[in-house]
């Protein structure tokens, strides 16, 4: 049989500021219709965070993902996995609502306190579009990016009684170390969905070598334990993604990770994305995989699929 690519893709994020890109969907009609977009062009899981429509900002409020999740549901059949992460700016509290609330098939779930640096661009932005958006960026040059043991524990008991599976968002080896811990408490349980991230300043490079480092590490301590996933940031995204393609695993993209789609030519869509990491997956020999295959792969509960009643009675 020909092997199936789970194709993940983050629309939005909480990082990347509206003064970065003109293509950086902000509303929830935009981050909605960008979902579709990337689901109808063969992602099978997105990614979700939501924004304030009118200044762009993080925004984890349940309120503002209730239209954005309805509007995918009506639309698609895609797996939606709402983050945990939020921006490294909130509390847990505020982070951990949406997944509580609508007790998603998948939510994120980051497996480390980390320095999370992307203050790098700060000055390359002449004009800002908005006050908060030099502050958010330079505020992650003292911040810490918090998921303490308790947090994460906290986080694998109230939602995963829930039904919730995790994506295991691992930015360095002794994140994977942390995951192996909690496998072996039970608290968190097989088939693992972990995505390892590359090229965020305060995490593992992108290098080749950093790949197979992560991969060795994960076969070593999981075996068939796991659906490995990648994720390489900025210029990265494409070539790491493919890397994993061809050793066995799956990939994430869009444009929360990376604003752009070839070296000097901006993504106008995560779609694009999502299009041209489809591409390399068929020369390759492959196939991408449908929701109803990366929800086979995954182990998901149907009973937590995300649907417009599901999200109206949440609220109610």
């Amino acid at each position: 049989m020909v092997r199936k690519v789970i194709v993940t893709c983050a629309v939005t994020g909480a990082i990347h500021t509206p003064s970065m890109s003109p293509y950086l969907p902000i509303t929830e009609k935009e981050i909605a219709d960008a979902a579709v977009e990337a689901a109808q062009a063969g992602a099978s899981i997105i990614h979700l965070h939501a924004r304030d429509p009118k200044t762009g900002r993080p925004d984890q409020s349940p309120e503002r993902f209730a239209p954005i999740l309805s509007s995918i549901s009506e639309r698609s059949d895609a797996v939606l996995n709402i983050t945990t992460g939020g921006s490294p700016s909130m509390t847990l509290d505020e982070r951990l609502q949406p997944a509580l609330i609508y007790a998603p098939e998948v939510a994120s779930l980051n497996m480390g306190s980390m320095n999370f640096g992307a203050f790098q661009g700060v000055e390359r932005i002449q004009n800002y579009k908005h006050d908060w958006e030099r502050a958010h960026l330079e505020g992650t040059r003292s911040g810490v990016f918090r998921n303490t043991f308790s947090d994460i524990e906290g986080i694998l008991r109230r939602c995963g009684d829930q039904g919730t599976r995790f994506e295991y968002e691992c930015y360095d080896v002794g994140h994977l170390y942390t995951l192996a811990h909690f496998l072996d408490r039970q608290l968190a349980k097989p088939p693992l969905f972990i995505q390892t991230i590359f090229g965020v300043l305060g995490g593992i490079g992108n290098h080749p070598e950093d790949v197979i480092n992560m991969r060795r590490t994960a076969d070593r301590l999981f075996g068939n334990d796991y659906v490995w996933s990648v994720l390489g940031v900025g210029r990265a995204q494409l070539p790491i993604a493919s890397m994993a393609i061809a050793a066995g695993g799956n990939l994430r993209v869009g444009l929360e990770d990376s604003l752009w789609l070839r070296p000097g030519q901006m993504a106008k869509s995560s779609a694009e994305q999502v299009i041209a990491a489809c591409t390399v997956i068929g020369a390759l020999g492959l196939e991408v995989a449908s929701p109803t295959q990366a929800r086979e792969m995954l182990g998901l509960n149907s009973q937590n699929r995300i649907t417009p009643s599901r999200v109206a009675q949440a609220l109610s």
